[in-house]
């Protein structure tokens, strides 16, 4: 059995080596090339095929004609795509004999589309997972194969949600290979009118609005925190990370009430005052390296001095 495997990031890695552990024979791997601006905090699913011994071809549009006639001369049983950005045209998925597949992060048919981790994170989810379900040309609209979820505790951030559907991803395609390879893998129903799409997300995305509700800001702060963008604010031209944060249950020992929205030095913690009056503790603040609640302070200062004198 012969496969042709689209792959980028950490489920682009394990996923691979689990294709190949399964004894599918890979004429080519195809992967994108790193984007220089962005902060490669993932395996590169390029180091994994040359640790496999497998050919690799660097295409970011998997529309490209050159492409299409290797896979055509490959004349694979099966196409399989591990979280490579790019929707696959019809005419490559046409060519794979058995089917082509796709392992999606989140439970089909929730969260179609885009950095579907974040989204749920962002969205207050309590559980998101990974479905592995037959390519059609509409994204993620195909017939369901098998999924397995994975709990997003109230304090998980965005990565740590990521890990878990990672191993979700390695375990679910494990066990659907056997299926697929004999021609028994079933196929569920993707009812997409029953679920939910979203575009991709861009740093910007993570500017926080305070007077939003704490539980949703927090959300956002554990949707995007680092290795992703991170949620900010922005003081006198000084854009300021939150890198690290908890929600305090009550006041926390802090009295906020009578600040205003926004971020504030209390003692000697900073924390970030809520709309709802809700508060959260920046437990590491980035701008240019670590700020630290006395620095916060003096960049208050400064913005409530210029906003006196404008």
């Amino acid at each position: 059995m012969k496969a042709v495997v689209f792959a980028y990031s950490d489920v682009g890695d394990r996923c691979l080596r689990v294709v190949k552990a399964r004894g599918l024979e890979v004429p080519l791997v195809v992967t994108h090339v790193d984007d220089p601006r962005e902060r490669l905090w993932f395996h590169r699913v390029a180091d994994t095929a040359a640790d496999l011994g497998l050919a690799v071809a660097f295409e970011d549009d998997p529309t490209d004609a050159a492409l299409q006639r290797r896979v055509e001369e490959i004349d694979p049983d099966f196409i399989f795509a591990f979280y490579y950005r790019q929707l696959l045209p019809d005419s490559l998925l046409r060519l794979a004999r058995r089917g082509a597949f796709n392992m999606h992060g989140s439970l089909l048919p929730k969260y179609r589309g885009r950095a579907p981790t974040n989204w749920a994170v962002l969205m207050g989810e309590t559980e998101t997972g990974a479905t592995l379900h037959e390519m059609v040309a509409r994204a993620d609209a195909g017939p369901i194969v098998d999924w397995s979820a994975v709990p997003i505790l109230p304090d998980d951030t965005a990565h740590e949600v990521y890990s878990k559907v990672t191993v979700a991803a390695e375990q679910v395609l494990w066990r659907s290979l056997p299926a697929l390879v004999a021609g028994t893998a079933p196929r569920y129903p993707n009812d997409i009118d029953k679920g939910s799409r979203f575009p991709g997300r861009r740093p910007e995305d993570g500017r926080i609005d305070w007077s939003q509700p704490a539980a949703r800001v927090y959300d956002l702060v554990r949707a995007v925190a680092p290795p992703y963008p991170g949620a900010f604010d922005e003081i006198g031209g000084q854009r300021l990370v939150i890198a690290e944060a908890r929600r305090l249950a009550g006041h926390g020992g802090i009295d906020g009430r009578d600040s205003r929205p926004g971020l504030a030095v209390v003692g000697d913690r900073i924390v970030g005052v809520c709309g709802d009056g809700g508060l959260i503790e920046v437990r590491r603040l980035l701008s240019d390296g670590v700020v630290d609640a006395p620095a916060l302070a003096a960049i208050l200062h400064r913005q409530h001095n210029h906003s006196v004198h404008a």
